[in-house]
């Protein structure tokens, strides 16, 4: 174990944050080990994931739980069918992205290991790493991919007639190099960062400008993880020495940024809207894109790749909705280290696009099943996809452009999909799991494995990465940009301050904190108040609703006004140790409308409370597919302790399809699936 840090050292490595010394760099999230959660709502979830969800994952994973869909499909068996040498043997566990899934839940389990150490846990990740490396020490350029190994070695990084988008070579190196970062952070471990930074390197002396080959991801992930490795190597340089390491930490931002840059740079070819993807897919299996224009071409990997034209250039966020929320949170981690003007404009118009047009009022994505892509403009419909891996990337990407700009709007959108979609990806029991997120339907779908299990991994990571996003600071000001209870120390300036935060959300809204300078000292405190507290249920009107109550703040049990700055309520003054800043928001039931260009959802209303999107479940309502709702009947918020170990529900009237006046009862959207697999509806329509 490397000796710990000191806080003020901490502060600046976390991979989601921007460099100090970058015009950009707004703000800077703290490292997840550093905020210690203490929360109602949250504490006990963090207990069931980790002690229930990561053992059931990592069990399927290994294919020995009886209840897998296909017992005996260990993703850990391609490791070591690779480490005996085996090549081109025409099997392998798993879809091609298995190695990233297995990478991505260890990046997960590392966070949750800087949060509540757990030494079992660690061995059982360790045994994993130790496969895993000697599977890359049976290649002499350290090139791990196994489906691409054990089924088509000739084909690496897409070469010779291999499929990129499908094999996922690039993801799955990135998905390791992001987990070899998360783990040495979260434990000093360096052994998966070592096996991380060999790889790195390798894709650093192929990949680039001409006379190097013009090889990008086509799932994106890596972009944002080789900026990750760069920052580590920035801030510790002396790491170098312990993982052995050929390239300079720069040249890990310049691969990330020919990966960014050189999308859209390719021979124009296959057309994939024109041919369909079935011809497509035989005409470069073909060979014939280098036959056609030389040896160095590429294919394009189409528009569901974000690869039809440079994304500089690409007007709207585009393709599969996983793939490109995940490109542009790359984007967004790269302008806040090179300042460049086309970054920060594309990652501000796909947000707008996205966040303006085509996000679902629980913050998923994915309109559109095939490909699993965003629709059209306004295209809202209550049977959308909405991947769980999705809405993951809307937080993801949102974090990453509060973290470039400073702006709370983009946390509005974080809080929105992590209590909404996000929380709907894992069951209440930790062990059934969701990839499909409508908005209405009449058959709720949780499933105990999945023949593509992406979603749990990326569950995972944003789950446990979220205590870090609750604070950041500028080295001026602290901001509180989640309301989770908790406690950390920050440093700002030569002052180290313990902040405590204590509070009932999301099912009240009174949020306390308690501020203990070291010494009396002036400086600014941000809180965000959210939209929907004041009367924003979206910045640019895809949803409105009209809050009960407006948000109240005080000092010392003294009101104090809300001077709003980028949606943060700012309080500057000389703080004194003990100070207490309380805020409390309306949780109210309110009700949400559409824009009116959303057609599918004309007529339409939704609950929310705080946070929380509502849903009618078949369970609590037997007419719940045929009720109108009475928006001006009056609705109640109250606790139900004996419901799924307590859950806020609202409670109200409505009509059945006969006229008769009955009561509903909603619960929150992510509860959905709890208690059996029955129907539900967020949006139904309103007596007019």
């Amino acid at each position: 174990m490397k000796p710990a840090k000191t806080l003020l050292l901490a502060l600046p490595l976390l991979a989601a944050g921007c460099s100090p010394d970058n015009g950009t760099a707004k703000i800077r999230p703290l490292e997840a080990g550093t905020v210690t959660v203490e929360d109602t709502f949250w504490s006990p979830r963090f207990e069931k994931w980790e002690h229930v969800t990561v053992g059931d994952m990592l069990d399927k994973f290994e294919g020995n739980d009886p209840a897998h869909f296909a017992c005996g499909v260990d993703a850990f068996e391609n490791f070591d069918l690779v480490a005996s040498g085996a090549r081109d043997i025409g099997r392998h566990a798993g879809p091609p992205w298995y190695d990233g899934l297995v990478y991505e839940t260890i990046r997960g389990i590392a966070d949750l290991l800087a949060q509540r150490p757990d030494s079992a846990l660690k061995a059982r990740v360790d045994g994993y790493i130790a496969r895993i490396e000697a599977a890359q020490q049976s290649d002499s350029d350290g090139f791990l991919g196994t489906h691409t190994q054990l089924t088509e070695d000739g084909h690496r990084w897409g070469a010779n007639g291999g499929l990129l988008r499908m094999q996922h070579d690039v993801y799955n190196a990135g998905m390791l190099v992001e987990a070899g970062v998360h783990y040495y952070k979260a434990t000093g471990d360096a052994r998966l960062l070592r096996i991380a930074t060999r790889f790195a390197d390798y894709m650093v002396r192929i990949m680039g400008p001409s006379p190097k080959k013009n090889i990008v991801p086509a799932h994106s992930g890596p972009e944002e993880a080789l900026i990750k490795l760069y920052r580590l190597y920035r801030d510790e340089p002396q790491l170098r020495e312990q993982t052995g390491a050929q390239s300079a930490a720069g040249d890990y931002l310049a691969l990330a940024e020919f990966w960014i840059g050189n999308r859209g740079v390719h021979c124009g070819q296959p057309l994939w809207g024109t041919w369909g993807n079935d011809s497509a897919e035989r005409w470069i299996h073909k060979n014939l894109y280098t036959a056609q224009f030389g040896p160095d071409a590429r294919p394009t990997w189409g528009d569901y790749a974000q690869d039809s034209i440079r994304v500089f250039e690409q007007p709207a966020i585009v393709g599969h909705a996983v793939r490109a929320t995940l490109l542009a949170t790359g984007i967004a981690a790269a302008a806040c280290e090179n300042g460049d003007k086309r970054y920060i404009a594309t990652a501000k118009r796909w947000w707008d696009d996205m966040a303006g047009r085509k996000l679902f009022l629980t913050g998923g994505v994915g309109a559109v099943h095939f490909d699993e892509k965003f629709g059209h403009d306004y295209f809202l419909p209550t049977d959308a996809y909405l991947e769980t891996c999705a809405a993951v990337g809307v937080g993801f990407f949102s974090q990453s452009m509060n973290s470039l700009t400073g702006d709370a709007k983009y946390m509005d959108e974080f809080e929105r999909a992590l209590y909404n979609n996000v929380l709907a990806g894992v069951s209440a029991s930790g062990d059934r799991y969701t990839y499909q997120n409508p908005l209405n339907t009449d058959r709720s779908e949780r499933w105990e494995w999945h023949p593509c299990p992406c979603c749990p991994p990326m569950f995972l990571k944003i789950v446990s990465a979220t205590p870090g996003f609750i604070y950041a600071e500028d080295g001026k000001s602290l901001y509180v940009n989640l309301f989770i209870g908790s406690r950390t120390d920050i440093a700002l300036g030569g002052t180290r301050i313990n902040v405590r935060q204590q509070t009932g959300y999301p099912a009240d809204g009174q949020v306390d904190l308690t501020l203990t300078p070291d010494k009396a000292s002036r400086f600014a405190v941000r809180i965000r108040i959210p939209g929907w507290a004041r009367g924003e249920e979206n910045p640019f009107g895809l949803y409105v609703s009209e809050s009960n109550g407006k948000p109240q703040l005080s000092v010392n049990g003294t009101p104090v006004e809300i001077r709003l700055e980028r949606g943060y309520a700012v309080i500057e003054r000389r703080w004194q140790p003990g100070d207490r800043i309380s805020l409390q928001l309306p949780v109210a039931p309110r009700v949400i409308r559409a824009h009116e260009q959303a057609r599918e959802l004309d007529g339409k209303v939704a609950l929310a409370a705080g946070p929380f999107v509502y849903c009618i479940e078949q369970a609590d309502n037997a007419d719940y597919d045929r009720l109108e709702l009475d928006t001006a009947g009056g609705m109640r918020l109250e606790y139900r302790s004996d419901l799924m170990g307590g859950t806020p529900v609202i409670t109200g009237t409505a009509l059945t399809e006969e006229g008769v006046q009955t009561r509903f009862t909603a619960i929150p959207y992510h509860a959905f699936g709890n208690r059996g697999n029955g129907g539900y509806r967020v949006w139904l329509p309103a007596l007019r």
